[in-house]
């Protein structure tokens, strides 16, 4: 249900009210109660995505996945480079461990 702002043409009141899309606008004013209360129109909150199932890449064309999944060999031929390099203990260092027993 959405936020609407409103008015009020008699004392200046501004204030929010969270209603219904079906329901009737409000004509009262809670400050004065006169019936000189009108919504305005306003921006709205936007749309916000919440949660860790939204991102970027999920709605991505299927041209930009097949040019992706073409780059992934080399991107992880790069990556295993300088992360064999870099990161001798880690994983890679498991693969000099067992490549050392056989020398």
């Amino acid at each position: 249900m959405p936020t609407y702002e409103y008015a009020c043409d008699a004392c200046d009141h501004r204030w929010e009210e969270f209603q219904s899309i079906k329901a009737e606008p409000t004509k009262k004013c809670p400050s004065c109660n006169k019936k000189k209360a009108r919504r305005l129109i306003s921006a709205g909150g936007g749309l916000l995505f919440k949660g860790s199932g939204f991102y970027l890449t999920d709605y991505r064309s299927e041209g930009y996945k097949k040019a992706a999944s073409a780059d992934k060999p080399a991107s992880s031929g790069d990556k295993g480079s300088s992360g064999s390099s870099s990161g001798g203990s880690g994983s890679s260092g498991g693969s000099s461990g067992s490549g050392s027993k056989p020398s």
